[in-house]
């Protein structure tokens, strides 16, 4: 079986729009999902589990890099869209990391355009690795890029 990596990128971004979309669905102060969820941290393989009852309908997967939660994607069952389950998941995700005291690393855009919707989260973005899906746009500051590259290569070791 051949993998197309642009197939597997161009489905990404098409998860990544239909939640997107979904944010925009109902009143944006409201977090909660039209359903009882409970979510769960798989911290062996490096995820969030939202379930209702045995069901996983969503995930967010993320890594430790350096002290701080390096967000990575978000994933929602296509027949659980549109009931704020995303929205919900992350919120439950962000506050979480608030309690631990960590900073995040936002790669996922499901999650930078939450956290763009709900500025309460902005703090928890980290300063110094934003990460590229993180709102609002941080511009680079100027550096040496190769010296950014390899302080994120020390910490992923």
């Amino acid at each position: 079986m051949t993998i197309s990596i642009e197939a597997e990128a161009a489905a990404r971004e098409e998860n990544n729009a239909t939640l997107i979309a979904a944010l925009d669905g109902k009143n944006l102060g409201d977090v909660e999902s039209s359903w009882v969820l409970d979510v769960i941290n798989d911290a062996e393989r490096g995820r969030w589990i939202a379930t209702v009852g045995a069901d996983a309908i969503a995930e967010l997967s993320y890594r430790f890099v350096g002290g701080r939660v390096v967000l990575l994607t978000t994933w929602v069952d296509p027949a659980a869209r549109h009931n704020r389950v995303a929205t919900e998941l992350i919120a439950r995700v962000l506050d979480e990391v608030r309690e631990s005291g960590k900073k995040i690393t936002v790669i996922c855009p499901v999650v930078g355009e939450f956290i763009a919707r709900h500025a309460e989260y902005l703090d928890l973005i980290d300063k110094v690795h934003p990460g590229s899906g993180a709102y609002p746009r941080h511009e680079p500051g100027g550096g040496n890029h190769d010296e950014d590259l390899a302080a994120l290569e020390r910490d992923l070791t």
